[in-house]
Order: structure tokens, then C-alpha cells, then sequence
């Protein structure tokens, strides 16, 4: 399943540096980089993970979450193990973090062509790449995006959006949209948390905006490491006047897992501020994951309030959207809808 990778550079001494996210890894002969799916075999960087999955299924896209992108929509979702984060609240940590010690490569193979005819055959709108990290994968991930594209399919990433400026000029025009995981405004979180930096996620961010990419974020909000007032209102202002306040946020519960077992799940409270911190901040759209079904998860119309689109949980109860606008008032409602 070898693939030689995209995006790279030879150096001196049989080393090369991989130029596909901001670690921009220099790796040597038979070493892999961070995220344990490239290596450098005699001198040329290779994907180690090109069409062979850890991962294939069909999920809502509501489950992504995309809430203003082609809402009640079917979804076929993949992945391949690797991720170039190391996150210690991970919930896929298993795959995610999988062949980093022991050096395996797990996954079946799932061809490009496969993964569309089954996209098609099952009614899916989309295909989405998702529950690892798919700037790790990005040859699989591109290819299957351009035979998609051919075949009336949209594309969406589901991302630490770490991936490289030069990265996302190669998504441009195959991939629609991207959630991306803005998992806090603070460098030190970054680093402690999740082996990684804030600044090139906060520049890819903005930077595929520019490029036309349906952008939607998510901040899983942590207790005692991210969930201050301050904190949620930097992000809050970021998206509002660095994204546009047209871009959903989405603030969602933490439950205990992988290396944070020790914390309790967010509080309710905690996210009811959080939206409030948003809304008050100018976001047109802020909603809560992980919790009961409600008025967090439904769209409302920013100009006339009237309830647009009502959900529960990952099923669409009610869409009254007509061509994109609000049916009572007319706003155009930002997002991507047929």
C-alpha cells in the first residue's frame, strides 16, 4: 500500500522534510515522521496508509458535525490509523495513535474506485475523511476526492487543521468543506495537550477560508484546561472577525477518555456560557454537542429568529430552508444546501 507522498523535500544525507502539516518532519532513511504513516525509504518520503482503511462507514452528516452543509444528508466516511497530533483526550486514540510503537500498519484495503461506487450505490451526498487525521492520508484522501468530484459527490475534511498552506492549495476545488478542531486559544494547551502549536491552526483556518472552503469549528471543552470565560471568548472573537460570524461554532461536552480519565465531563452550565459567549461575540450560529436533544442542536434564523431547521440529535425533524433563504423573512441563510 505504499505511495510515495506528496509534498516533500530531499535533503543532505538520504533525509528528506515533509512538507504536508506545520511539523514539517525531518526524517531520516527507514525512519517515519510524526505520525507514523510516511516514511523515508532510500531516500523518497512514501505514504505507508494509500487505500487501506481502518475505517469505513456511513454516518449522518450532522455527525461530523456539519449543521449548514447539505443537512440530512448521508455521509461515506473513512480513515486510515496515523494521526500528527498525540492528543491525551483523544477518543480514537486506538487507531489514531495505532502503529506509533510497534510499527504496524493495520487496515484493509478499500480501493478509490470501491469507495465511490459504494458512496453512490448507498445514497451518500458526500464522502467524508474523518475520525483520524486525513492531512496524514492526504494522497488516499485527494484522490478519492477528485474521483468523487467527477461522480457528483462533495468532499469533506474533518480536521486538527495542521495540515500546510501548500496542503490546502491542493485541497482547493476537491474538497467542499472542513470542521476543523480549534481545541483551545492557548499555545501551552496546544503543547501539553496535544504535542502540537496554535498559530498554524489559527492560519489554516483562515487560510481555507480564503479559498472557498465551507468552513465549520469545534471546541470540545475541557474542565481546567479550556473552559474559562476568557478563553471561549478569544475563540469566539477569532471566529467572528478572523472567519466571519457567519461560521458555526461548535462548543461540545467532554466525557473522560484515553490519558484524561481523571476529569469529570463538562457541565452544562459551562456550555450554555459558552454559547452565550459566542452569541454575544456575533456568531449567527453557536451550537452544543454530546448533550440531550434540544434547542442547542436547531438552526435558527439570525435576522427574524424563526426556527429553520429543528433536530434531534443526528435526525433532521424539520428543514424549512427554501433555496437557501429563511421562509419568514427572506435572510439568505449562510451555508451549503443542495
Amino acid at each position: 500500500m505504499k505511495k510515495e507522498a506528496i509534498l516533500y523535500q530531499k535533503l543532505e544525507g538520504g533525509k528528506v522534510r515533509c512538507k504536508l502539516c506545520n511539523h514539517a518532519c525531518i526524517i531520516p532513511e527507514g525512519k517515519r515522521g510524526i505520525c507514523g504513516v510516511r516514511e523515508n525509504i532510500g531516500g523518497k518520503l512514501y505514504s505507508l496508509v494509500y487505500e487501506k482503511a481502518i475505517s469505513a462507514c456511513i454516518d449522518p452528516i450532522e455527525k461530523k458535525p456539519f449543521y449548514h452543509f447539505l443537512p440530512g444528508s448521508k455521509s461515506f466516511s473513512i480513515a486510515t490509523i496515523g494521526c500528527n497530533f498525540r492528543c491525551k483526550h483523544c477518543q480514537n486514540w486506538e487507531i489514531s495513535q495505532a502503529g506509533k510503537k510497534d510499527g504496524k500498519i493495520i487496515g484493509e484495503t478499500l480501493k478509490i474506485q470501491d469507495i465511490v461506487r459504494e458512496a453512490l450505490a448507498t445514497g451518500c451526498k458526500s464522502i467524508s475523511y474523518t475520525y483520524t487525521e486525513p492531512t496524514i492520508f492526504m494522497e488516499y484522501a485527494l484522490d478519492t476526492a477528485s474521483l468523487a468530484k467527477e461522480n457528483g459527490l462533495r468532499n469533506v475534511f474533518v480536521t486538527n487543521g495542521y495540515m500546510s498552506l501548500e496542503a490546502i492549495d491542493l485541497m482547493t476545488g476537491l474538497i467542499d468543506a472542513a470542521n476543523v478542531d480549534l481545541k483551545a486559544f492557548s499555545d501551552k494547551f496546544y503543547r501539553e495537550i496535544c504535542s502540537a502549536r496554535l498559530e498554524p491552526v489559527l492560519e489554516s483556518i483562515k487560510y481555507m477560508k480564503r479559498k472557498g472552503i465551507w468552513i465549520e469549528i469545534t471546541t470540545l471543552i475541557i474542565p481546567t484546561l479550556n473552559d474559562s470565560k476568557n478563553e471561549l471568548r478569544e475563540i469566539a472573537e477569532f471566529i467572528a472577525s478572523e472567519v466571519g460570524k457567519e461560521t458555526p461554532w461548535h462548543v461540545t461536552r467532554f466525557h473522560p477518555d484515553y490519558q484524561l480519565l481523571d476529569l469529570p465531563p463538562t457541565d452544562f452550565e459551562t456550555l450554555q456560557m459558552a454559547r452565550d459567549i459566542g452569541l454575544d461575540s456575533g456568531l449567527k450560529y453557536v451550537y452544543a454537542g454530546n448533550v440531550p436533544p434540544g434547542e442547542w442542536d436547531n438552526t435558527y434564523c439570525p435576522n427574524c429568529g424563526y426556527l429553520l431547521i429543528e433536530r434531534d440529535i443526528f435526525t433532521i425533524k424539520r428543514n424549512s430552508i427554501k433555496d437557501g433563504k429563511c421562509p419568514s423573512c427572506s435572510y439568505k441563510v449562510e451555508g451549503i444546501w443542495k
